[in-house]
């Protein structure tokens, strides 16, 4: 229960932190809102980590993470602008392609091997893509492979980050992401500065403080609970992001968003399981190996 109030309460930030880049979208450049939400975010988790240990927070894979960083500010420009863009629930939905690219990249970089049951979700879960971006039709837009672009670049940093998880502690990749993610979001930002005026501080304030604590929440959910159980939960961002959108911005709710959406929340749900029921798995064979020697 604890697990799932965890993972409840991040999803609630990350939608709400959708709703706010949206606000914030009116005003201020993409490139603005990226750097505000980092420079805020990076206050926001230093007092968490006060009172880790300074040895544990030291890496030798700085190259590494300064790799992963300027992929992730690709995708984090990508993903606001199709947040400030797109309607919300079609670029919400979009980035839920994600697990899809991770799987793919796993292959890829990791050398994991993929069976026919998570290949045939994967399909499936493209299936749920073209089902929104509709390609070839009337409605097709150039944004929607923008938000695509954003989901391909964050599959390949969550591969990243398990390959510097194998050495260093979750403190130090959040602490060496935001050292990093600030100057390199201030770069571009400065091209199109514009201070922020009046109460639009506030909604920059609450992207990082918001980005920072469903960062947090989901990390203290799964490592309470299982992926597979809490994954749907997640999905919960989705029905608040397009009542937001058509409450706050006029926003219709498209039935084929909803369709899509539908099948690649699906295709997640059963990538979530397979990946849980192979852990247990895996733990269970290590295990016996480990006992096997004593009987």
């Amino acid at each position: 229960m604890r697990a799932a109030a965890y993972m409840l309460a991040s999803t609630l930030c990350f939608g709400a932190m959708a709703i706010v880049i949206r606000i914030a979208s009116a005003e201020l450049h993409t490139f603005e809102i990226a750097f505000f939400r980092n420079f805020f975010g990076l206050l926001a988790v230093l007092p968490l980590l006060a009172g880790a240990n300074r040895a544990a927070l030291r890496t030798k894979q700085l190259p590494r993470y300064f790799v992963r960083c300027a992929i992730g500010i690709c995708s984090m420009l990508a993903g606001f602008w199709a947040i400030g863009h797109l309607p919300l629930a079609q670029a919400i939905s979009l980035s839920y392609s994600t697990p899809l690219f991770v799987t793919i990249a796993a292959v890829l970089f990791l050398g994991e091997q993929v069976r026919a049951r998570r290949w045939a979700a994967v399909a499936l879960g493209f299936v749920g893509v073209l089902v929104i971006v509709r390609p070839g039709s009337a409605d097709f837009t150039a944004g929607t492979l923008i938000a695509l672009l954003a989901a391909v670049l964050s599959g390949v940093v969550a591969i990243q980050i398990k390959q510097l998880s194998r050495v260093d502690s979750a403190n130090t990749i959040v602490l060496y992401t935001y050292l990093f993610w600030v100057p390199m979001s201030l770069l571009p930002a400065l091209f199109v500065w514009e201070w922020p005026q009046g109460a639009m501080w506030v909604w920059v304030i609450a992207a990082g403080v918001l980005g920072t604590g469903g960062q947090v929440l989901w990390t203290h959910a799964l490592k309470l609970g299982e992926v597979s159980a809490l994954t749907p939960i997640s999905f919960m961002q989705l029905p608040l992001v397009a009542v937001a959108g058509w409450l706050w911005f006029g926003e219709s709710i498209d039935r084929w968003t909803v369709i899509g959406a539908s099948i690649i929340l699906a295709s997640n749900a059963y990538i979530a399981h397979r990946e849980a029921v192979l852990a247990r798995r895996a733990a269970s064979n290590a295990a016996s190996e480990a006992a096997a020697p004593g009987e």
